[in-house]
């Protein structure tokens, strides 16, 4: 794909695609904070309207994949123009609905969208900008995530407040038609799909290191949420901040998210293996660091800070990893990296919960780093294949300098056949012959 943009310019499309992961991000966490109005005005308890927030979970989980595999033979504006306006359609049926089966299935179908439009979005990212830059695409559109957190979801949970939970449910449907008609605008319409196989995407999964890449995906966000989900607790109970200064403590953790992904994006390129070693060490470190000195403030609040500026720099490295084993079939990877965060988040924040029972307010932060330090297992099984593994240059990149990225040996797949499509998405990323 042309961008046309200036060399470390980022095409225009990547940060369209990023608004559109903002509103998904500001939709799926923007519930907890208006669990109370939900209950109350669907008829429901607070844990009942509480599986709101499961239900966009698991259809994250289930979704990603599958949605991948049944949109995968449409052209991809198609696709997340379609999975855009289905976003909308689901908000607007929710705000219109007094049934909370109703607004329940309707958060499965968004989060269905969501998985589609993820999984097609990091694609479309990574083919606009080439193999150089495609962390650093990859960090712009995790970012919009990060900044749901920082930005949407204190803004729609305020909105609630105002205006009842329907307001917020009603903003997020006008600017995803919005967001649809700005992915017609940016997106090529000419670039079919037909020529990828499910079979093909399927046959991907067979490559060990896009295992460990997803692995690696799923700790580290399992790690890092089992403790952010109950930090509240461990800043009133064991930090001493009054409950009214806990929104403003957490600041420090959505900053720190956006410096992760950025710098996640900028270095991962170079470094990536070297890089998520180091943060995922950093990160593990915080969390044990966080058990004893919680008791000062000042001290939680930098650790929190620093917890999430070295997780969150590993999040756009791996998912890029992942998609560049996968090599002629992306699509479904970068849909199952979309699972696996969300299996890490639920998986660690249900341990955590149990280890706040049994262990006190330091039990999430334990759990959490346990965790993030088992992260390291999956990124030196990859440190370690990326050394036995040949890496021949390629004649197009001579330097030295060529991106880490994009000299990991991955094994083509002589089944896929000539993947035009892919190949014009991926020019200039060669693989080393396959081993013997």
């Amino acid at each position: 794909m042309d961008t046309g943009t200036a060399p470390g310019r980022l095409p225009a499309v990547v940060r369209v695609l990023a608004a559109g992961t903002f509103l998904m991000g500001t939709t799926e966490f923007v519930v907890a904070g208006l669990l109370p109005e939900l209950a109350g005005d669907l008829g429901v308890s607070v844990s009942q309207a509480g599986l709101l927030i499961t239900a966009f979970a698991l259809g994250m989980i289930v979704g990603s994949p599958t949605m991948a595999l049944a949109t995968l033979r449409l052209p991809r504006r198609r696709t997340l123009v379609l999975a855009l306006a289905v976003f909308s359609l689901g908000h607007v049926f929710a705000a219109l609905s007094g049934s909370f089966a109703i607004v329940l299935a309707a958060r499965v179908v968004t989060a269905l969208a969501t998985g589609a439009f993820w999984s097609v979005g990091v694609v479309v990212a990574t083919a606009a900008v080439g193999p150089r830059d495609s962390t650093r695409a990859l960090g712009v559109m995790m970012g919009g995530l990060t900044l749901a957190n920082v930005v949407g979801v204190p803004l729609g949970s305020f909105a609630g407040q105002v205006t009842g939970w329907r307001g917020p449910f009603w903003a997020l449907a006008v600017l995803s038609a919005l967001g649809a008609a700005a992915i017609g605008r940016f997106i090529p319409a000419g670039e079919q799909r037909a020529e990828v196989s499910v079979r093909a995407e399927l046959r991907a999964l067979r490559h060990g290191r896009l295992w460990l890449a997803l692995a690696a995906a799923m700790l580290i966000m399992g790690g890092v949420l089992a403790a952010y989900s109950y930090l509240t607790p461990l800043l009133t109970g064991r930090a001493g901040l009054p409950a009214g200064v806990v929104p403003l403590a957490l600041i420090a953790f959505g900053a720190g998210a956006l410096g992760g992904t950025a710098a996640g994006g900028r270095l991962g390129d170079r470094r990536p293996l070297a890089t998520t070693l180091i943060a995922a060490a950093a990160t593990s470190g915080a969390l044990f660091l966080l058990i004893p000195l919680s008791a000062s403030p000042i001290a939680a609040i930098a650790l929190i800070f620093l917890m999430a500026l070295t997780g969150f720099t590993v999040n756009p490295i791996v998912t890029a990893l992942a998609v560049r084993f996968a090599g002629d079939a992306p699509t479904l990877t970068s849909a199952l990296s979309t699972s696996a965060f969300n299996t890490g988040i639920a998986a660690g924040t249900a341990v955590a919960g149990t280890a706040l029972d049994s262990l006190g307010l330091t039990g999430p932060p334990l759990v959490g780093a346990v965790i993030a330090a088992l992260t390291l297992l999956p990124l030196a099984a990859l440190a370690h294949l990326g050394k036995v593994l040949p890496v021949h240059p390629s004649p197009e990149t001579p330097s030295p300098r060529k991106s880490l990225v994009e000299s990991l040996p991955c094994r083509p797949n002589p089944s896929n056949g000539p993947n035009r499509t892919h190949r014009r998405a991926f020019a200039g990323a060669r693989s080393s012959p396959p081993r013997p």
